[in-house]
């Protein structure tokens, strides 16, 4: 599913309009990338479905494949998802 299909299924399921669905999934994903750059906490808790969080990732010593050099990785900061156990258990469902 990509996001038009999304924005579909939402307005079919809500009852609203297309356009008003892509306007709530738009600020919410917005709002999901605001909490989580924010240096604070970095942290979105959405219960039953699972949790959004920023992770470090340490500097490493990475490989060039195309001319087998040894290159620096910075580290940095990256964005991770754990499903909840709602989303687990109806992921489970067949």
């Amino acid at each position: 599913m990509n996001k038009t299909e999304l924005i579909a299924a939402v307005a079919a399921k809500a009852d609203v309009s297309k356009k008003d669905a892509e306007k709530v999934i738009n600020a919410t994903l917005d709002a999901i990338g605001d909490a989580l750059a924010n240096k604070k906490d970095g942290k979105v808790t959405l219960i039953g479905f699972g949790t959004f969080e920023t992770r470090a990732r340490k500097a490493r010593t990475g490989l060039n494949p195309q001319t087998g050099e040894k290159i620096k990785v910075p580290a940095t900061k990256v964005a991770s998802f754990k499903a909840g156990a709602g989303l687990k258990a109806k992921v489970a469902k067949k």
